[in-house]
């Protein structure tokens, strides 16, 4: 019916998973010609995780989906779509969204992966929501980040490095009874200008593997931080604004924001150039590193487990990724379940 207000879809539950090996940065410097005190300076990261050989995307995204699909009390069964956010899943192809589904044991959900680097769990969350508003018939909705970073680098580019770490995170989305809960608005921006300050070429159709040997130049992470920082504190707050605005909520009316991972320098910045205390936000950059699409997934499981996310609260997430892209979404936090801890 036109004018008809939309279905609301929350989150139901989260969960997340990180490897058992921990590096410090003492660890790190051991290769690198900077100290641990640098780092920390520079970034805030006192430590990284990194994956086992053993390890695999598709395990980490399927274990942090079972804890959120526990945390949210859904069967796998009565899934009907899975996203995967990542740009470090096990294969080029098939994507990593298949092999969930089969592990987790998900017959009826539909399947893909999104590639919009570190904003791939905004993204991912957005188009699970408008999938299950315009179609009643999708139950549930799982949207995973997942990234192993540690195998595209090189653990003596300082560049690099110093950020890059190993984990997955998940959430649940499901429909809520009352039209104010859960997902309000998002929105997005892209500055394809710096197009080239982050990326990996290696076995790109323009870098093809085959025909040459192994050049660490073309087949690992290459990272420009000073344009990330800039493009970040250009576009991530105007993104964040856009999206109040299209919620019709006042910025200064935001109870809480969960930001991409990336940098704690960066986000202390962010925040206070928006006017918001620290104690608004929660970061566990310093412990957990920068997981690219998975690093906002788990900083919000672990927001959920500290109880720093009310029922009711105004919830912002935002992220930058390369490219650059950005985005944000507004949320009215409505966890139907208690958060386990």
């Amino acid at each position: 019916m036109s004018g008809a207000r939309p279905a609301a879809i929350t989150i139901s539950g989260v969960g997340h998973v990180l490897p058992e090996q921990v590096e410090d940065n003492e660890t790190l410097c051991r290769n690198l010609d900077v100290t641990p005190e640098w780092i920390v300076e520079k970034t805030g990261i006192e430590q990284r995780y990194i994956a086992g050989p053993d390890d695999t995307a598709s395990g980490f995204a399927t274990v942090a989906a079972q804890r959120a699909l526990a945390m949210a009390g859904v069967p796998a069964d009565e899934v009907d779509l899975i996203i995967v956010c990542t740009f470090s899943g096990d294969y080029i192809y098939p994507p990593v969204s298949a092999k969930v589904q089969r592990d987790l044991v998900a017959p009826n959900a539909q399947i893909f992966d999104v590639q919009a680097n570190c904003t791939g769990f905004v993204t991912g969350l957005t188009l699970a929501s408008d999938r299950m508003r315009v179609d009643p018939t999708v139950r549930n909705a799982v949207v995973i980040g997942v990234e192993f970073l540690s195998r595209y680098i090189d653990r003596t580019d300082v560049n690099t490095a110093i950020y890059l770490s190993d984990g997955a995170g998940a959430a649940v989305l499901s429909r809520a009874a009352d039209p104010d809960d859960g997902i309000m608005a998002s929105a997005f921006h892209t500055d394809s200008s710096n197009f080239e300050a982050v990326r990996m070429r290696g076995g790109g159709s323009s870098f093809p593997l085959q025909g040459r040997a192994f050049d660490p130049a073309v087949d690992l992470m290459e990272m420009n931080g000073i344009a990330t920082w800039k493009q970040a504190i250009t576009h991530l707050p105007k993104v964040v604004r856009r999206a109040c605005e299209k919620s019709g909520v006042e910025l200064e009316s935001v109870d809480f924001l969960l930001f991409h991972q990336a940098n704690l320098r960066l986000i202390e910045y962010i925040v206070q150039k928006m006017r918001f205390d620290l104690s608004k936000t929660y970061t566990n950059v310093a412990r957990v590193g920068n997981t690219g699409s998975a690093s906002l997934a788990i900083a919000m499981s672990e927001a959920v487990e500290k109880g720093l996310l009310k029922n009711g609260d105004t919830v912002v997430l935002a992220a930058v990724g390369a490219g650059f892209n950005f985005g944000a979404s507004v949320w009215r936090w409505q966890l139907p379940v208690p958060a386990v801890v």
